[in-house]
Parts: C-alpha cells; sequence; structure tokens
C-alpha cells in the first residue's frame, strides 16, 4: 500500500446522511396537511346524515313487508303473530303502506308445502308485487 491509498481510506465519511430522514419527514406533514381537514368534515358529515336518515326512515313507509309461516299453523307480519285466517286483515293494510310492495317470505321447518304455497298466493292476491322467498 502506497501513502496515498491509506490516506484515502482513512479519510471516509463518517457523516450520518440526513436527506432521507428529512424527505420522509416532509412528506408525512404534507400527508397530516391534507388528512386531518378530511377527517374533521367527514365526521361532522356523518352525524348529519345519520340524523337526517333517522328521521327519514320514521317518516319513510316501509320498503318490504315481512311473511312467515310458522309451523303450529299461524302466520307472522312484520313481527306481528296471527291466526292464518286473519292474514287477509293484516297483510292487505301492511301492503298498502308499503313503498314497493315487496313481500319477503320466511317458512319454518315441518309447514306443509300447501299451506306455505297458499300463503304465497293470498299474498299475490293482496297486491303483493314481488315475492321473495328466504330459503333455509
Amino acid at each position: 500500500m502506497t501513502a496515498r491509498e491509506s490516506s484515502s481510506t482513512e479519510e471516509g465519511i463518517h457523516d450520518v446522511n440526513m436527506t432521507p430522514l428529512i424527505d420522509v419527514s416532509l412528506v408525512l406533514v404534507v400527508i397530516l396537511m391534507v388528512a386531518t381537514p378530511l377527517a374533521f368534515q367527514s365526521s361532522i358529515a356523518l352525524r348529519t346524515a345519520a340524523a337526517s336518515g333517522r328521521r327519514a326512515a320514521e317518516r319513510a313507509p316501509a320498503e318490504r313487508v315481512e311473511l312467515g309461516v310458522l309451523a303450529d299453523g299461524r302466520v307472522r307480519v312484520n313481527r306481528a303473530v296471527v291466526p292464518r285466517e286473519a292474514l287477509a286483515g293484516v297483510l292487505g293494510p301492511a301492503l298498502r303502506e308499503s313503498a314497493t310492495g315487496l313481500v319477503v317470505v320466511d317458512c319454518e321447518d315441518r309447514v306443509p308445502l300447501g299451506r306455505f304455497v297458499g300463503v304465497i298466493d293470498e299474498a299475490r292476491g293482496l297486491g303483493a308485487a314481488r315475492i321473495a322467498v328466504i330459503g333455509r
């Protein structure tokens, strides 16, 4: 080794390179400056939308009528359990109040097929525009 080579290896750069650290820090500052106003705006909008949505749900008619055929011969219309003979008296007004005329039918196990089809036919006769059956 010559004197010139030994002096170049001993004079290496021993300082910490701060450029990448500063670049990353500035990018994070810019991201936070952009994201902070968006976070405050979205939270205000969500609260306003949720409150107006609750008021609209109270005033708006139900979109669908839920109809359940029970194994003991009764029928459930929107959580009200009625005898099968009284189905027309309860389902008719519920369909008139419905915005879409959609009836969603749920049937318990051990219900005879004839009773299930009879309930669907009666719902169609009372003015159900569309009928959906929930399978189990």
